[in-house]
Formats: C-alpha cells, sequence, structure tokens
C-alpha cells in the first residue's frame, strides 16, 4: 500500500481525519491501481496478436499475395458482379467515384447499383449524370424518404439484383460491397471474382489517406486502418475465425448472400443494426461460411486496397467513431451473443472493448491531472510523496515498457504504407486517437440507452467533400 502524508508527530491519523490532500493521494493511489490492472491485461492482448504475427512472419504465412502483369486488373470476370453502393446526400463525391470506379474497372460483367432516396434529388442527378454516360450503372430509387439506415438501402439494392437476374436470366455470381467516396484498386475487382470461388466472403484492406489540412484528425485513421489491416486482421485470418465487414472492398458469394435473405425475409442485411457490414461476416460464420481478410500487392509493390478520405474534423470523428462503438460494441453484444471457438470469442472479446477502453483512457488522462496536484501537494509539504507498494510498482514498470513497445509498433506499420514522415507523426497521433475514444465511447452509451427506450435507428452518416481521385495520382495511391 501506498503510505500518506501524515501530520508531524502522529504515526498515521484516522481515515475521518484525513486531508483533502491526501485524500487526493489515496485516490491517485487507487485510480493508479486501476489503470495499471486493464492496460496490462490489454497489453497482454496486444502481445497475444504481435507474437502471433510474428511467427506468421517468420513462417511465411503473413506474406500478402503477387499479383502479377500489367493486364491482370483487365482480365475476363467468371460472371457477373453486382457493386452495392448506398448513397444519401452524396451528391459532392458520388460523380467522383462513379467515374472512378468504371474507368477502373472495364469488364462488361460489372453492373453498379448505386441506392438513391426519393427525396435527395441531388444525388439522384449526380448519378444519373454518370449512367447516361455508362449503361453498367443501375440507379435504384428507394422508396422512403431519407435516411433509414445503411442495411435498408442495402436491401433495396438486393432487391433491384434479383428483379435483374430474373429480367435477364442470369445470376451474379458475387455481390462487391463499396461506400459513395470510395476510390477503388484497378486490381480488387479481378482479384475478388478469383477469390470468392474459394470462400463465402472476402474482405481486403483499406487505406485511410492522410490528408494535408488535417494532419491530425484524419491522420489518425491512417494509423489505425494501417495497424489493424495489416496485423491484426492478418492474424484473425489466419487463426480462421470469422472476418467482419468493413462495409467496403468486400465481396459476398451471391449463393450466401441468397441464404442470409431467406433467413431473414428477404432482406440479407441487418436493417436494425448500425454496423451492418460488421455483422455480416460474423453471420456468415455462424451459417457455417468461410471468410478471408486477402492481403495482395501488385509487382511494384502497391497495395491493393480500398482508400479513402476519412473525417478530417472532429465532431465528424467522434460521430462516426460513436456509431462503430454503438453498433460493434454495444448492439452485437445484444443481437449476436457470444459463440463459437475460444478464439472466436476472443476476437469477439477485442471488437467490444472499445466502451471499457474509453473508461480506463479517461481514468488515465484524470490520472495526468491527480499526479500534478499531488506532486504541487508534496513539494508544498501537505502530504508525503506517494510510495506504490510492489505491485503497483511492477505493473507500472510493465505498462510503461509496453506503451513504448505499443508506439513502435504504430510508427512501424504506419510508415510502412506511408512513409517515414506519418510513421513518426503516429506516435503523438495515439493521444489524439485516445481523445477521440474517449468522446466517441461516452456519446455510444448514451446513444445506447436511448436505443434501448425506443429510439429508431437512423443512417447517421459522414458528411464528404472531397474524393482521393481528383488529388494527384501519387497522393492517391501512396
Amino acid at each position: 500500500m501506498c503510505r500518506l502524508g501524515t501530520r508531524q508527530g502522529d504515526k498515521g491519523l484516522p481515515v475521518a481525519q484525513f486531508t483533502s490532500a491526501e485524500w487526493l493521494a489515496l485516490l491517485q493511489h487507487e485510480l493508479l491501481l486501476l489503470a495499471a490492472v486493464f492496460f496490462t491485461i490489454g497489453l497482454i492482448d496486444e502481445l497475444a496478436i504481435d507474437l502471433t504475427y510474428g511467427w506468421l512472419r517468420l513462417t511465411g504465412r503473413a506474406k500478402p499475395v503477387e499479383v502479377g502483369s500489367s493486364g491482370y486488373a483487365r482480365q475476363d470476370l467468371s460472371g457477373m458482379a453486382a457493386v452495392f453502393i448506398p448513397a444519401w446526400e452524396e451528391d459532392a463525391v458520388i460523380g467522383p467515384t462513379l467515374a472512378h470506379a468504371l474507368a477502373a474497372w472495364p469488364q462488361d460483367d460489372v453492373r453498379i447499383y448505386v441506392g438513391c432516396y426519393r427525396n435527395d434529388p441531388a444525388t439522384i442527378a449526380s448519378v444519373a449524370v454518370a449512367a447516361r454516360q455508362d449503361n453498367r450503372i443501375r440507379v435504384v430509387i428507394v422508396g422512403d424518404d431519407g435516411p433509414t439506415s445503411k442495411a435498408h438501402c442495402l436491401n433495396r439494392l438486393y432487391q433491384a439484383l434479383c428483379d435483374d437476374e430474373a429480367r435477364l436470366r442470369t445470376k451474379a455470381h458475387m455481390v462487391v460491397l463499396h461506400d459513395a467516396e470510395d476510390m477503388v484498386d484497378p486490381v480488387a475487382l479481378v482479384l475478388l471474382d478469383r477469390a470468392i470461388w474459394q470462400d463465402d466472403f472476402v474482405q481486403l484492406p483499406v487505406m485511410a489517406l492522410p490528408q494535408s489540412d488535417s494532419p491530425w484528425i484524419a491522420g489518425h485513421y491512417s494509423d489505425e486502418f494501417a495497424e489493424s489491416h495489416a496485423k491484426a486482421m492478418v492474424v484473425r485470418d489466419a487463426l480462421g475465425v470469422s472476418v467482419p465487414g468493413a462495409g467496403v472492398g468486400s465481396a459476398i458469394r451471391r449463393s450466401m448472400l441468397a441464404r442470409l435473405a431467406q433467413r431473414h425475409e428477404g432482406g440479407p442485411f441487418a436493417a436494425a443494426s448500425l454496423t451492418e457490414d460488421y455483422e455480416l461476416g460474423q453471420r456468415i460464420g455462424a451459417l457455417g461460411g468461410t471468410g478471408r481478410f486477402l492481403r495482395a500487392r501488385t509487382a511494384h509493390g502497391r497495395l491493393v486496397a480500398t482508400r479513402a478520405f476519412f473525417p478530417s474534423d472532429l465532431s465528424a470523428a467522434v460521430r462516426q467513431k460513436t456509431r462503430w462503438t454503438h453498433g460493434i460494441a454495444l448492439q452485437g453484444w445484444d443481437r449476436l451473443g457470444w459463440r463459437g471457438s475460444l478464439m472466436e470469442r476472443w476476437m469477439t472479446l477485442r471488437d467490444r472493448r472499445g466502451p471499457m477502453a474509453a473508461l480506463v483512457l479517461a481514468v488515465a488522462y484524470l490520472l495526468v491531472l491527480v499526479s500534478v496536484i499531488s506532486q504541487v501537494s508534496a513539494a508544498a509539504g501537505l502530504i508525503a510523496p506517494i510510495e506504490p507498494s510492489p505491485l503497483l510498482q511492477a505493473l507500472l514498470v510493465f505498462t510503461m515498457l509496453g506503451l513504448f513497445w505499443r508506439l513502435a509498433m504504430r510508427a512501424l506499420f504506419t510508415g510502412r504504407e506511408y512513409g517515414l514522415k506519418q510513421g513518426l507523426l503516429a506516435i503523438p497521433r495515439v493521444v489524439v486517437s485516445n481523445v477521440i475514444a474517449i468522446m466517441s465511447g461516452r456519446r455510444a452509451l448514451v446513444a445506447y440507452w436511448r436505443s434501448l427506450r425506443g429510439a429508431p435507428i437512423v443512417w447517421d452518416k459522414t458528411q464528404h467533400h472531397d474524393h482521393p481521385s481528383l488529388a494527384a495520382p501519387s497522393a492517391a495511391y501512396a
């Protein structure tokens, strides 16, 4: 136990006679112990992932697939590929998205289904302009005023696909999911076309592109995706657990999508979920389907991934991560429960740790303030310096070493994809990630409480203003 400061000549004071400064010292010790225990658990979890990834690297199982010749991206598809893009108030970016996708994917067998709402004429007009120039685009109008939920829009696109299949007397062999702001990779469609014959669900990496006008807010997405989609998802794939969908760069075998639809009254996507993309991989796994996280590089070393600009201001980032935390950690507990093997439950626990992590992070930052006050009080002679117990000392040393390790890993993975400068910036950006996690965790708990009281599920989407394809090619394909 720590030894609190005592008055001159006293061996100690009854608890009731503690001064406010001594109460502060006691609070500091207890918060330190709480935070150290939880950080230790979290670090052990991360070290297990790191060690597994290290073993995969040593054995060659983490090596990306290499796609070779320059003509690979233009090879014929195995059958019709349907691309679903839900769009609500996306008139600023949907035009460049479609223009780039059509140019990157020249195959005749691709059909792009864009879901627009009847009360969103600007987006409808933008899609209609692109559709006049290429008959591979299918404009689908949702019969309800928007926004509903993203999954509701996707279910309407699925119905449109079923109608077209019946009319054309041909079936798609895969459905690819994308968002209205995505910049697709030219190689991605053929790569998914080949991979979907072996698995029911395939997920490609996502790259959050750095933005010069938002090096901290937008930049922290680059760090998180660079590490998660180069390490954690690779480990999940190797362990054989279900692969969570990212909502973009995801391919589903057509027959599996039909099975999901049969189980949910014709709608394969979970309309009541805020994170239907994440649930998709879990639900496919529950049906016995197989999933794969597929990392591939071209002969020139470019990662085959979906590239996009993520929120560049604090409020938008907090709103987006609130939806992720609410849908994955809180709704997921209710909707999906806990099932599967021990490894599956471990990964599920990692997915749902957001609210607890936000609480512990908040405590940690509170400790910074408390420690400053405590040090000032000790210097003024109000209390004796805190003497932590041997257990607490050991935990603090372990967490400090673990922090240095985690910062090194974050910098390493970010630097590998975006260069040395971004790798170094990833270290101070950890603070930005933590602050956003704390703010979004609090908002997610409030939103979840409201949903339990009957609040409707609404598509609280991120507003998009810029598209990567309009940037310099070197920046877009960083």
